[in-house]
């Protein structure tokens, strides 16, 4: 199996929910990623395995990153979807791998992303009563720990 083949039969299984194709990349419609999802992990396409969930944060939009791999194809394959700033919610995909649970978990801790239905969705990494998410461009906590301008790192030490 090649990326085209990959395309092609999510393509004729859901024309509309490709919004953009890349290298080893689909880019989703965010209401689209789970029927997606669920697709390749039981068809034939046999994603078996979710290893990774990330954000990126492009200022105007969070950029939600899914790498999932089947095994019996020796193939990886990146999900993205690009959810508004005023709409950081997506569907979890815990029902269909138990490795999201955490993955998802640290996604919502550092960038905020709402991942609708998770079973146990809350902070991982950072203190509870946390309203911010340190990963996000435009954090900014005077408490957070900073060395000082004069104690930074000095060339060649």
């Amino acid at each position: 199996m090649d990326l085209n083949q990959l395309v092609q039969a999510v393509r004729e299984k859901f024309p509309d929910a490709v919004a953009e194709e890349r290298k080893a990349a689909l880019v989703l419609k965010k209401e689209s990623l789970l029927t997606v999802a669920q697709y390749l992990r039981n068809s034939e396409l046999a994603f078996q395995n979710l290893h990774c969930v990330s954000g990126v944060d492009w200022k105007d939009k969070i950029e939600v990153v899914y790498h999932l791999y089947s095994f019996k194809h020796r193939f990886m394959l990146t999900l993205k979807v690009f959810l508004a700033m005023e709409d950081l919610a997506v569907e979890s995909l815990c029902g269909l791998w138990e490795s999201a649970n955490w993955l998802e978990r640290e996604t919502f801790d550092l960038f905020g992303v709402k991942f609708l239905n998770h079973p146990d969705l809350r902070r991982i990494l950072n203190p509870d009563e946390w309203t911010d998410y340190p990963l996000r461009k435009n954090f900014d906590r005077p408490d957070f720990f900073r060395l000082p301008q004069s104690e930074g790192l000095k060339a060649g030490g």
